[in-house]
């Protein structure tokens, strides 16, 4: 049975922190190379331009440094009480960060509107990797949706990362890479996602080579192939997961096989927004 469905999936936190530093590497040199004409290109996102989607993804990054900065909420985090915040998991932050989005997107535009992009992104890389290495994975931080565990919340900004870097690749055309191991992390993150909104085990849902769950109520496959099978790439699943493609449309462009009287997720998409 895939992780998600026994316990909590668990990602090595040395990873994580690399990959972390190494999607935010591959974006500060492709926004490096952009012209004023091109920050001031549309995204999909609403009205923000590419120059707001640049500061977002600084933001993503920039938030990490601003938690260890932050000394009082330091010590009250290793006492255990984050400013006097809940504790959530990683299931529980990627379905409570819609009811912040108009928060962020505020933000977002007044860091977007504070300092050209090649700065925003030269002092957050040098905050981090000032600050980061000598933070313990088990650290508690306050957060935007509740606290979380440093080493948990470095795997949400592999899934900011990666869709943010998704959005900035359609709105530019500039092919920016993903680090595998972030790519990784987000496809497995929002997979599970998708088996906690939906739990069961009559639909198999495949995104090689990273991730595997099974979800909806139904007959308990055992053997064999499984009767409902859904299967996708991982930028497709991520696309999916988020909103920004449709079931239907990934259908039809064969961005996804589905097979099975289970094997339809359209009503369950976005698992994230």
């Amino acid at each position: 049975m895939p992780p998600s469905q026994k316990r909590a999936r668990r990602y090595d936190p040395a990873r994580t922190r690399s990959a972390v530093l190494a999607q935010f590497g591959n974006v500060r040199k492709a926004v490096e190379t952009l012209s004023a004409a091109q920050l001031d290109l549309p995204t999909r996102l609403g009205d923000w331009t590419v120059r707001e989607l640049a500061a977002h993804l600084v933001m993503a990054v920039e938030s990490v440094s601003r938690h260890l900065d932050a000394s009082a909420q330091t010590r009250e985090a290793l006492a255990g009480r984050a400013g006097g915040q809940r504790e959530i998991t990683l299931l529980e932050w990627t379905a409570g960060t819609a009811p912040v989005a108009g928060r962020i997107a505020e933000d977002t535009r007044g860091l977007a509107a504070s300092a050209a992009p090649g700065e925003l992104f030269d002092r957050a890389a040098a905050r981090i990797a000032e600050r980061l290495p000598a933070a313990p994975d088990d650290l508690l931080l306050p957060g935007r949706v509740g606290a979380m565990r440093l080493g948990d919340y470095l795997v949400t900004r592999c899934v900011e990362l990666v869709v943010h870097t998704d959005d900035l690749n359609h709105a530019t055309g500039l092919g920016i890479p993903y680090d595998r191991q972030a790519l990784a992390a987000c496809t497995r993150l929002l997979a599970d996602a998708l088996a906690a909104k939906a739990p069961g085990a009559s639909t198999e849902v495949r995104i090689p080579p990273y991730a595997v769950v099974q979800c909806i109520e139904g007959p308990r496959h055992t053997r064999g192939t499984p009767p409902n099978v859904v299967e996708t790439g991982p930028l497709t699943w991520i696309r999916l997961a988020t909103g920004r493609t449709e079931w239907a449309a990934a259908l039809e462009d064969a961005q996804v096989t589905a097979s099975g009287e289970r094997a339809d997720l359209s009503d369950l998409l976005p698992v994230m927004s």
